[in-house]
């Protein structure tokens, strides 16, 4: 599963990070607008980019860990997802408000705000009510920890396909009025690639519903074949945060952001003309390793980031 990518020029397009920048800049300021007007999924938690990571790396690990790790590498945001649990996430649709309410509190104490949850599947493939059931229960958690947006990972299965959809659509507006969105992300199956999102996005035709967009997986559910810079290009106008991951062939993701076969300021760049000009950007992965290892992974994740955005 992988061979380093050490050889890769550090910026494969030949895209400079000050041009990256200065074209950046010169987006039209009309063009932007109807762009931020077209999708709310994910409310502002403060300044144009909250850099964060997700929990997934310390998977292995209880989730108050991955909290600790995460502060400790200088993030302002977690995004919750994985975690040593009965259910293998931190938080999913059979946590109690009450449970998701102490979440939301371990990660203010650690000054931590929550620009995204993955909350697993819902039972839509039981019935269509099991599926919203599970929907409402979700939101509700979301609302108790503070997370602003709930992804979801679409389903490769054609039979509940359309239940799956008609429930998302179902309590899109029982999530906004909690200020709460929703998101899919590229995740194979009918939902492997930015243009397959954009029809799921304008079936479901709501204003708090848009694209978790992840580079990563665009490479890794096409086989390395289609670059995400070219894909980006479909997805103009719906995109409201990113999990930041890497790819390596022939099909590896645990791979630190910027080590990888990926060229961010490409993607990045490609994004901002599209509209997506400020968000949440959270690190899906890192390079595995024991707690030493990905402490040290994800503060050249951070610093990986914070170059890119001339922060």
């Amino acid at each position: 599963m992988s061979t380093a990518s050490s050889t890769r020029p550090k910026n494969p397009a030949g895209i400079s990070r000050r041009r990256f920048l200065e074209s950046s800049l010169t987006i039209g300021a009309a063009a932007v607008a109807a762009a931020a007007g077209e999708k709310s999924a994910t409310p502002t938690l403060g300044g144009p980019w909250q850099i964060g990571c997700y929990t997934r790396p310390w998977g292995a690990y209880d989730w108050r860990v991955a909290l600790d790790a995460i502060a400790e590498a200088g993030f302002k945001h977690a995004g919750l997802m994985t975690a040593n649990t009965k259910t293998g996430l931190v938080i999913s649709a059979a946590t109690t408000v009450d449970e998701a309410r102490a979440v939301g509190e371990e990660c203010r104490k650690r000054g931590l705000q929550v620009p995204s949850l993955w909350g697993g599947g819902f039972a839509v493939a039981k019935s269509l009510e099991a599926g919203i059931q599970d929907l409402t229960r979700l939101i509700d958690n979301c609302a108790a920890c503070g997370a602003a947006n709930l992804m979801i990972g679409g389903t490769g299965d054609p039979r509940i396909a359309d239940d799956y959809y008609k429930a998302v659509a179902e309590v899109c507006d029982y999530a906004a009025a909690k200020k709460i969105g929703l998101s899919v992300k590229p995740h194979g199956g009918q939902n492997a690639t930015g243009a397959q999102c954009r029809k799921i996005v304008e079936k479901v035709g709501k204003k708090n519903f848009g694209l978790w967009y992840d580079p990563g997986n665009i490479y890794y559910y096409s086989n390395g074949e289609l670059d995400p810079v070219e894909d980006a290009a479909g997805v103009d106008g719906i995109v409201v945060g990113m999990s930041v991951k890497d790819f390596r062939p022939p099909k590896e993701v645990m791979v630190t952001p910027g080590t990888g076969q990926v060229n961010f300021a490409a993607v990045m760049a490609r994004l901002r003309r599209g509209g997506f000009t400020r968000g949440p950007l959270v690190i899906e992965c890192l390079e595995k390793g024991d707690l030493p290892k990905l402490a040290v992974e994800a503060r050249k994740a951070r610093r990986f980031l914070d170059e890119l955005l001339g922060r």
